[in-house]
């Protein structure tokens, strides 16, 4: 069973995976980071100061100590049931600038590449066919 293993991870399939998992990974927390701290900011200022992250409707009863609180982190943590649609917004704006990244990279990858050569396959002959050229040639040879 460890040989087998040892042969499944040495797949270069494997590595590619794990390499581009640890990449992904990287990625996601610059674009984490662009859109707190670089994008998010500017969105909010455009909009009058708001913060998307903090947007959240509570979905039950604040505790006494929690009263008038509007910190969605503390909120969250004590286990009030919060909408946060701002956490959501904010995610959904990290998956698209993630996704169009990624496009960018995969329509560059495709130019770069040369297009694959096109096979062109010749006919194949039925059998009937064949049979009678083999006929044809020995009654030739007689």
């Amino acid at each position: 069973m460890f040989k087998e293993f040892k042969t499944f991870i040495a797949r270069g399939n494997v590595l590619d995976l794990a390499v581009a998992v640890i990449i992904g990974a990287a990625f996601g927390k610059i674009i984490t980071s662009l859109t707190d701290d670089v994008i998010m900011p500017v969105i909010g200022k455009i909009f009058g100061g708001l913060d998307f992250s903090s947007y959240f409707v509570v979905l039950g009863t604040v505790p006494a100590a929690l009263a008038g609180s509007s910190d969605y982190a503390a909120l969250k943590k004590a286990g009030m049931p919060l909408l946060g649609y701002g956490a959501f917004v904010t995610a959904a704006v990290n998956f698209v600038i993630i996704a169009f990244i990624i496009f960018l990279l995969v329509r560059a990858v495709n130019r770069m590449m040369p297009p694959a050569p096109e096979v062109v396959a010749e006919p194949v002959e039925p059998a009937d066919v064949t049979l009678l050229r083999e006929i044809r040639d020995e009654l030739k040879k007689r």
